[in-house]
């Protein structure tokens, strides 16, 4: 963003010059339009929020534009928000603007202090900074652009008593039944109401007594006088307070009033200063509205000039993806997900403790698009841009998630009792200044149950013993290479009493050690992968898939569209040193690429202990949804 030694314009031209690198959209047009234009290159900024007067005596504005993010404190943010998130404060940071973090707190009985941390949380975790060195008078000073429409209530009073004396609002004490009944539809026009045509004087005396707590809850709102005649029922002399005796998060029990959202919304951006107002396009038969006030307070000289301008972009809509908050709440409070934070849940929250990054979150973004037009994008693109941003970076690590035992039956004639030999494997492939890991392979070691079969299916190419085939003839037992390790061919395996599989026995083929010369000297087809028993790490396994099984949820009962096999949890190991390695981790957990399992994250919630480590996947390493 520019600084008040920077002009502007200057900065601004600069950073969309710099922008021109972006895909191109819409939003992109009306930004570089109105900065050719200058189109808000004369405005005033008061170093925060206020008034036209308060504007007035400030500063030429250092940023060039100003966008908002404004959530309501009702819950957690989730994928949706995080698409609104990166429009705006991306588009500010292109082009020289500022991006505020304001919180819609205008309906006490929903929102909670908890809600308000959660986002502040989020935002910041996603990498945008909402401090900018734009405080005239003190350059270079950096000031908080977090806001609280609460913090205007008294500005939106002022604004409807300004309404109400200009003739352009009333005070209407119909019921709520004969509102909604004279409201109209569609096809049949509104009735004005009996109370519409009270004098200025008399509405404001009204207006006073609703403040002062003299009228119960529900006897009285606050209408704009517009037209009830208009095609767009949102102009219909939409209301623009209530009576609700409920104490604030923020103001207490200051006021038994509350401004309507849709009278509320206008406000802050025009107090904030806000140049362009992005919202999805459930908000764009609100537009006349948002337009219609603010040049009303305008034309009073209550906020400056030139007002914010609205735009509408398509919502982000993801298939087996629920984000109606009502919704997420009732999964939450019916017990369906472990809170908010679930890694199923498709709260930032939840995305975050499953393993996603702010990174592969802002991509996801990117790679939606901004347009006027919907669409529904399929879940696995998500998983998709997550594994595309994982793979350059991820650490590697061995683990086995259904463990079944493996001896290497001549381990001590080759080796000598109790030894361990020394393997190497890349931190990361990508990477060769990461370095390597080193683990240790012995006796005994744990593989997955998977990668034994006593009589192998056609094409298998993993362990299987000595059998007879179809033909009757004998055929002897695979060999495979352990990762990292020696090549070994199956001799034979144990069963309990029940039946079931519980050892594979195998001999090691000396000199095939990977990395060595004569590692090739042995072909074999499959590779498996491995971790010693002898020093192995008990770790739980937290396999999510898509919550819902479903590509549209929410059409029926949440409880009938609900994935049954959305968790299902394994106890297994990973290689000797992870432990050590996310003890050294800062605070926040990392990804790792299990190999040829997924990706796994070390779940936040857990404690770090030696014990048992806690992990939640990602996502697999390929696509394998099957409903």
């Amino acid at each position: 963003m520019s600084t008040p030694h920077t002009s502007p314009a200057a900065t601004a031209a600069a950073d969309a010059a710099d922008a021109s690198t972006k895909p191109s959209n819409f939003l992109r047009n009306v930004i570089e339009q109105d900065l050719e234009q200058g189109t808000y290159h004369q405005r005033q900024w008061g170093g925060s929020p206020g008034d036209a007067a308060h504007h007035a005596a400030g500063i030429q504005d250092p940023a060039a534009v100003r966008m908002r993010f404004p959530p309501e404190p009702n819950g957690y943010l989730h994928l949706g928000h995080a698409k609104s998130i990166w429009v705006n404060f991306s588009m500010a940071q292109n082009y020289g603007g500022a991006c505020h973090l304001r919180f819609d707190d205008t309906n006490p009985e929903k929102e909670e202090q908890e809600y308000v941390d959660s986002i502040r949380e989020m935002v910041q975790w996603l990498g945008y900074s909402t401090e900018y060195a734009d405080v005239p008078g003190q350059p270079g000073a950096l000031q908080p652009h977090v806001y609280y429409a609460s913090d205007y209530f008294d500005f939106m009073y002022r604004a409807a008593e300004y309404l109400i004396e200009s003739g352009n609002a009333y005070v209407d004490e119909q019921s709520a039944e004969d509102m909604r009944t004279n409201r109209g539809d569609f096809g049949r026009p509104g009735v004005n109401s009996p109370f519409r045509s009270r004098t200025p004087a008399e509405n404001l005396a009204r207006l006073r007594e609703m403040r002062d707590g003299q009228l119960p809850d529900g006897a009285a709102v606050v209408r704009a006088k517009i037209d009830m005649a208009s095609p767009n029922i949102n102009m219909r002399d939409p209301a623009l307070y209530r009576i609700r005796r409920a104490t604030h998060h923020n103001t207490g029990d200051k006021w038994c009033i509350y401004p309507m959202y849709t009278f509320a919304h206008p406000i802050e951006d025009a107090l904030e200063q806000i140049t362009h107002s992005f919202c999805t396009l459930e908000f764009e038969d609100q537009r006349p509205f948002y337009d219609w006030l603010l040049t009303k307070l305008c034309e009073g000289g209550l906020l400056q000039t030139p007002p914010p301008r609205q735009y509408e972009f398509a919502r982000l809509n993801v298939t087996h993806v629920i984000t109606s908050k009502r919704r997420l709440r009732q999964l939450v409070e019916e017990g369906h997900v472990d809170g908010w934070d679930d890694p199923r849940m498709p709260t930032i929250a939840g995305l975050r403790r499953r393993g996603y990054t702010p990174d592969a979150i802002k991509l996801f973004c990117e790679r939606s698009g901004v347009s006027k037009s919907g669409g529904w994008i399929d879940y696995s693109t998500l998983e998709g841009t997550l594994r595309d941003v994982l793979d350059p970076v991820a650490p590697r690590a061995l683990a086995v998630l259904e463990p079944l035992k493996l001896e290497l039956t001549n381990w001590d004639e080759l080796f000598g009792a109790g030894h361990q030999e020394p393997c190497l494997a890349p931190i990361n492939p990508h990477d060769e200044a990461a370095g390597q890991r080193q683990f240790t392979l012995g006796r005994e070691s744990w593989i997955e149950a998977e990668d034994f079969m006593e009589v192998p299916a056609k094409g298998y190419r993993r362990l299987y013993p000595p059998y007879t085939g179809g033909d009757g003839q004998p055929k002897e037992g695979n060999k495979v290479r352990l990762k990292y390790g020696y090549v070994i061919e199956c001799t034979g395996f144990e069963k309990d009493a029940e039946g079931k599989v519980t050892k594979v026995l195998a001999q090691v083929i000396a000199d095939t050690k990977s990395g060595t010369p004569g590692a090739d000297s042995v072909k074999v087809k499959g590779v498996i992968g491995w971790v010693g028993a002898h020093n192995a790490t008990p770790a739980e396994f937290r396999l999510y898939e898509r919550l819902f099984k479903v590509e549209h949820p929410g059409e029926a009962d949440l409880s009938e569209e609900l994935n049954p096999n959305s968790l299902n949890v394994v106890q297994g190991y990973v290689e000797a040193g992870l432990l050590q390695t996310l003890q050294a981790e800062s605070e926040e957990p990392k990804p790792q690429q299990v190999e040829r399992l997924g990706y796994f994250i070390r779940d936040r919630k857990t404690p770090l202990t030696a014990e048992k480590l806690v992990f939640n996947r990602a996502c697999g390493l390929k696509d394998g949804w099957k409903p």
